[in-house]
């Protein structure tokens, strides 16, 4: 590669000239469990707007792997068998690319956090609650970036937040707030997230109050929360999310006194968590059954894996809403931020039924990729979602995609 002199100057900071090298290289991108309901939207947002050398969807399933590359259709889109708790392939495997969007459960992202980080790759994925920061000197030994924890909710919610919090000279609180309208347990890994989620004894349920992260129970500090149409009221509860804790170091410097992180899924799927929670099933107690023990909450997973009533739901989609109130311009002001997307009724070609879900939780993780890819981000290392992108350009990334997000300030007397 040969950069004129003329044209380097025009280059100071190490941002610019990862863009300026991005004219004359493109990556070889690996999709992690990207044969994921939601794995594959990333890789599909990929396909349609990236430029890249090579997409390999790598999977345990091998067939599900061949049959997701059938379907991005692409000549560029290649498959490939990947375990990665089998240490030593993978990292073989993934040393051969340049970025890994990672797809799997909650459960596996300290083993695939460190397959990638040995590898020498850029990261990034879907869950964010924490292990894949013990790496991060890795990364930043390798040139790397590793950003744990870009979809809808968090990723999406941490940029609105930036957003707004950014206009203002002191931030008070932060209320970041979702509803997911899906079924409750369409796939594996969103089983696995509801179980998590709803653990009673969970010491991530927390809010940031005054300088102290504080545990909360399960449906703690209920809010009506108002999102847009077609999903209006509801009322939502504190859940553990990683905005809370990484919104708290972002707005330090800021003054920031709450931070509270709720969120909702379909009404019928609250009421039957409520009551699992209600009558202890949520503890996940270990039982044995005709010689065979397995947790209470595993066996009800699997059977609303495999009901009808398990895998689908009324409404599809996702809907954001995130309060702001702080000081701005001298003056005492709310920011509230919300999001909108194709409806899941069919008007809009690929956008019906459940992929109004998994498209809204995707497409953030694949437009991520391409910043990155692009050299549109900061540092190195495993870092917040708020510590690597500028929120504009998400937005307007976002935009393309006919996802929207709208704002609105008012005073607050």
């Amino acid at each position: 590669m040969r950069i004129s002199t003329c044209e380097f100057s025009r280059y100071s900071s190490g941002q610019a000239i990862r863009q300026l090298k991005k004219k004359y290289s493109r990556m070889k991108i690996f999709a992690l469990g990207g044969t994921g309901k939601i794995c594959r939207e990333s890789a599909l947002d990929i396909v349609q707007f990236g430029d890249f050398e090579k997409l390999t969807i790598g999977d345990i399933n091998l067939a599900a792997a061949k049959e997701t590359a059938e379907w991005l259709n692409h000549p560029k889109v290649d498959y490939a068998y990947i375990d990665v708790n089998d240490k030593l392939n993978s990292i073989a495997l993934l040393s051969e690319y340049d970025l890994v969007i990672d797809g799997t459960t909650i459960s596996l992202n300290a083993a695939s956090t460190e397959c990638i980080a040995h590898a020498g790759c850029h990261g990034i994925n879907l869950n964010g609650f924490g292990e894949e920061y013990n790496f991060s000197e890795v990364f930043k030994s390798n040139g790397k970036i590793m950003v744990p924890g870009f979809g809808m909710t968090p990723g999406t919610t941490n940029m609105m937040a930036v957003y707004a919090c950014d206009q203002m000279e002191k931030v008070n609180s932060v209320r970041v707030s979702h509803g997911a309208y899906r079924p409750i347990a369409f796939s594996g890994s969103i089983t696995e997230t509801t179980i998590y989620e709803y653990d009673p004894q969970l010491p991530g349920r927390t809010v940031f109050e005054n300088g102290n992260f504080i545990q909360v129970p399960p449906f703690a500090r209920p809010r009506e929360i108002e999102l847009p149409q077609p999903y209006g009221k509801s009322i939502q509860y504190i859940i553990p999310h990683s905005e809370t804790f990484t919104l708290a170091k972002y707005l330090a410097p800021k003054g920031v006194e709450l931070i509270e992180v709720r969120g909702t899924w379909p009404k019928e799927n609250m009421e039957l968590i409520k009551t699992l929670y209600n009558y202890g099933f949520l503890n996940n107690t270990r039982i044995s059954l005709n010689g065979h023990e397995f947790g209470i909450m595993e066996a009800i997973g699997e059977y609303l894996q495999k009901s009808d009533k398990g895998k689908t739901t009324g409404l599809y989609g996702y809907s954001l809403h995130v309060e702001v109130e702080g000081i701005k311009n001298g003056r005492l002001v709310r920011q509230t931020l919300t999001h909108t997307h194709p409806a899941s009724d069919g008007s809009v070609p690929d956008w019906e039924g459940l992929r109004a879900y998994t498209r809204n939780v995707g497409i953030p993780m694949g437009i991520a990729a391409q910043l990155i890819d692009q050299g549109k981000y900061k540092g190195e290392g495993a870092l917040f979602p708020e510590f690597v992108f500028d929120p504009e350009i998400f937005f307007n990334e976002l935009a393309k995609r006919q996802i929207y997000i709208h704002t609105k300030e008012e005073p607050i007397n």
